[in-house]
């Protein structure tokens, strides 16, 4: 194999496993490195953000039950199904979590 081939193939391998942990690889910018945070950064950070849509809607819903006439009823509205969504998808992540882990749990070495 001639020394042009080796390098390339050098390359490569470094960008796939620069990929596989989430690094840069050489010539790559942060900001399009995929995975900078880690999984579980990024389960925490859309936690946070559905927490954060119930607790807009549940603050516009007081709003409005209170008489406040900056809040419209469309807005309470969308809100709740913003905030209900979002919950309803972290369930769904939630359970193909689980799945995967009884998965993974139940293999034969």
């Amino acid at each position: 194999m001639s020394s042009p081939a080796i390098q390339s193939a050098l390359s490569q391998m470094q960008a796939l496993a620069s990929q596989a942990t989430g690094a840069p690889a050489k010539g790559q910018h942060l900001s399009t490195a995929v995975g900078q945070g880690g999984f579980a950064s990024e389960l925490q950070a859309s936690i946070h953000r559905i927490n954060q849509l119930q607790q807009v809607a549940s603050a516009k819903t007081a709003a409005f039950q209170s008489g406040d006439p900056g809040v419209a009823l469309n807005d309470v509205m969308v809100d709740a199904q913003k905030a209900s969504v979002a919950f309803e998808m972290g369930v769904q992540v939630r359970n193909r979590l689980v799945t995967a882990y009884k998965d993974v749990m139940n293999m034969q070495v």
